[in-house]
């Protein structure tokens, strides 16, 4: 992108004016080379066009306006032969002289940002970005251009700062931001060790682009940060499992042990297979093990199976208790056994009739829960009720972005 964002900027000094007019305000031994330099720059002759440039600018005591035009026509010639730098050099000083119309002064700055930008004089780059933007220059690309070259520079800061705005932009015209973008602009706050500013940048990045990079990155910080709560390891693996960044022979053993400790024998069962079935489990010293945890996931799975033989016998001593926490619990069993309407609607009222330990995290299990049955509209009403600072609160947002992402993935 850096290259185009390049070739823009330099398009408009292609377009500035040569002679035209000019040569009737110029004296005949300054016109005369000049305008035989322009007849060679339409041969594409540019080397020889740059000779008879210098012969115009040899003639002594120039007016003002002379020197504007050969330096206008040196800058255009040397930019088509590929002189860089004579062309930055030409085009600057035409700028300082003040003569120039205002609208030529936009196209010079935007060929002046764009040339210091080649040159990888990124600082200057910024400078002249700045300038066409404070005349009133509204080319997007130039916007972009401001904002690598102050990345470049080191400005990370100024950077960032343009590109809020660039997204903000997007943003209100309904466009889906650029990944690009999104990830110079996480390359800014790492820079910046802004930790709290990177995240957010990656739960955007996730939304859009739900990459596993991304999203292993993000589910690592959010487990490291201070004041996370340790009980909620289990509810970071789940969505490792599901964003697909849940991958070694560790992983899949500690979220199998997890679920069983916290009596969720289904789930162990469906994660351990999930090792066996991606190759993590099943192979290597430890094959032994996993095949053993395996067979006690399978069972306490059955034996749960078993005792909701006795559904309704249970559903209607839960609905007898003065606290949800038994019709909770006995609705997150069926989820995972197969009923998901049931256990969802039991899970519902097992939180509406309150005395939960940690409410908001059966808002979480609720929410989950649902957008795993592919109830996505109540998935997001639960999801977004959830509150609070040790965690439950940032990992229901990550789960709507999850959400988010995957319906992203299915449109073309």
């Amino acid at each position: 992108m850096r290259h185009a964002l390049v070739r823009l900027a330099l398009a408009g000094a292609l377009l500035l004016p040569l002679l035209a007019a000019a040569v009737d305000t110029v004296r005949p031994e300054v016109g005369k080379p000049l305008q035989a330099a322009q007849e060679l720059m339409k041969s594409k002759r540019h080397a020889e066009a740059l000779a008879r440039i210098a012969e115009a600018d040899a003639v002594p005591n120039k007016t003002p306006f002379e020197t504007l035009t050969v330096q206008r026509m040196r800058g255009t010639a040397a930019l088509a032969a590929g002189q860089g730098n004579v062309a930055l050099e030409s085009f600057e000083a035409a700028l300082a002289s003040r003569l120039l119309p205002v609208a030529e002064q936009l196209t010079t700055l935007q060929a002046l940002a764009g040339l210091a930008y080649r040159a990888r004089d990124y600082a200057r780059a910024a400078s002249f970005a700045q300038r066409y933007a404070n005349q009133g220059g509204s080319e997007p690309s130039m916007r972009m251009l401001l904002a690598q070259s102050h990345y470049l520079a080191g400005a990370h800061a100024e950077a960032a700062r343009e590109l809020q705005a660039i997204l903000k932009a997007d943003e209100q015209a309904g466009r889906v931001p650029s990944e690009q973008r999104l990830q110079l602009l996480a390359n800014c706050y790492a820079r910046l060790d802004d930790g709290p500013a990177y995240q957010r940048v990656l739960e955007r990045l996730v939304m859009h682009y739900p990459k596993k990079d991304y999203w292993a990155d993000l589910l690592s910080r959010v487990a490291q940060r201070a004041g996370f709560a340790g009980r909620l390891s289990l509810d970071v693996l789940r969505l490792r499992l599901a964003t697909g960044t849940l991958s070694s022979e560790a992983d899949f053993v500690e979220m199998t042990q997890l679920a069983l400790q916290e009596s969720s024998p289904a789930e162990a069962l469906k994660i351990v297979k999930r090792g066996f079935a991606a190759g993590a489990l099943g192979s290597g010293a430890q094959a032994g093990r996993h095949r053993r945890l395996r067979d006690l996931a399978a069972k306490a799975a059955a034996e749960e199976e078993r005792s909701l033989a006795n559904l309704d016998g249970d559903a209607a001593t839960a609905a007898a208790a003065p606290q949800g926490t038994a019709l909770f619990r006995l609705g997150w069993r069926l989820v995972h056994h197969g009923q998901a309407d049931k256990g969802l609607a039991m899970m519902e009222l097992g939180l509406q009739k309150g005395g939960l330990a940690r409410p908001q995290d059966a808002r979480l299990h609720l929410g989950v829960a649902a957008l795993q049955a592919g109830q996505r509209s109540k998935a997001a009403q639960w999801l977004k009720g959830v509150q609070g600072s040790d965690g439950t609160a940032e990992l229901a947002r990550l789960w709507l972005a999850h959400a988010h992402g995957a319906e992203a993935r299915k449109t073309p």
